[in-house]
């Protein structure tokens, strides 16, 4: 029996902008996708995958389509904690409510 994967639908929807957001950049740099797929070292039904956000195709080949395009220094960005909003809400509020020392440090 095959095992299979439910994808969410927000990140159904967020690799498919990634996708068009690709094919856009490819378009804008008037570069072909026979190009593409010799730089990057994939076929054509790859790239087609890639353009449409297709979920099943592995990130290294998205990094691959995104380094010939000259877009890998967004890739950087992607899961940075000083952009982690929500992250950073969990830590203000793991703070302690008040610091108390101990016999040995106080000054």
């Amino acid at each position: 029996m095959k095992k299979t994967s439910i994808i969410p639908i927000p990140v159904k929807k967020a690799m498919a902008q990634l996708g068009a957001d690709l094919k856009d950049a490819r378009i804008k740099r008037s570069l072909t996708m026979s190009l593409i797929e010799e730089r990057a070292g994939i076929t054509h039904v790859t790239l087609t995958k890639v353009e449409k956000g297709d979920p099943t195709v592995s990130m290294g080949i998205y990094a691959k389509v995104m380094f010939v395009l000259g877009l890998i220094d967004n890739l950087y960005d992607l899961a940075n904690p000083d952009k982690d909003e929500l992250g950073r809400r969990f830590d203000r509020e793991n703070l302690p409510k008040r610091v108390r020392y101990k016999k040995d440090d106080k000054i």
